[in-house]
């Protein structure tokens, strides 16, 4: 596919079984494309905040596990 080329795309689906319906009659530009970029960079920084709080809970329930361990 070159740059400026345009095709049709029927539905997006989400693992979270969120959908995004594209209209059949409408074409997938290089701006939607950027759209859809932007939410999945958007999703990769929630994922990241995501990972870095279940990291913190881990660290102190370890902590809490060391205490009571030594009581």
């Amino acid at each position: 596919m070159e740059e400026g080329e345009v095709y049709e795309v029927g539905e997006i689906v989400t693992t979270t079984s969120d959908v995004d319906v594209v209209e059949e009659e409408s074409h997938f530009t290089s701006e939607s494309a950027q759209i859809l970029i932007g939410e999945i960079m958007g999703c990769n920084r929630d994922l990241e905040n995501i990972k870095e709080n279940i990291n913190d809970v881990k660290k102190k329930m370890k902590n809490i596990i060391d205490v009571l361990g030594r009581i």
